[in-house]
């Protein structure tokens, strides 16, 4: 069976889910540097620049496993073997995406914590 149709559908998702995460931290980069500059540790600023996105995958998650058991006849016919409400390749798919996810999130996030306060505070 060929997997590219998987594959170029979990590029877009990463490939959405990074857009969107950069997108949200560029908007926030002055009040996260207002947040460092006012003593906010890693953590914090970590949680405020991912809150919103693993709030999405959350629910993206739980929406995707509960349309798959709704289509489980559908995913039975295109999935070799496995049987209706296969809860490994539902569970498997889902952890999957959501790690996924959770790493293209992750990276601006991280880009956000390499900011100079004083650069974001200075641009007016």
């Amino acid at each position: 069976m060929d997997k590219s149709p998987g594959l170029l559908g979990a590029m877009l998702a990463v490939t959405g889910i990074f857009g969107m995460a950069s997108y949200v931290v560029s908007k926030r980069l002055r009040e996260l540097g207002i947040r460092v500059a006012l003593g906010a540790n890693r953590k914090q600023i970590l949680g405020a620049s991912l809150g919103r996105a693993f709030r999405l995958l959350a629910i993206g998650s739980v929406t995707g496993l509960f349309l798959g058991l709704l289509a489980a006849r559908v995913l039975a016919f295109i999935v070799y073997q496995a049987t209706p409400k296969d809860p490994l390749v539902l569970g498997g798919v889902t952890l999957t995406m959501l790690l996924l996810g959770m790493l293209a999130a992750l990276l601006p996030a991280r880009r956000a914590l390499a900011v100079d306060p004083q650069i974001l505070l200075r641009d007016e």
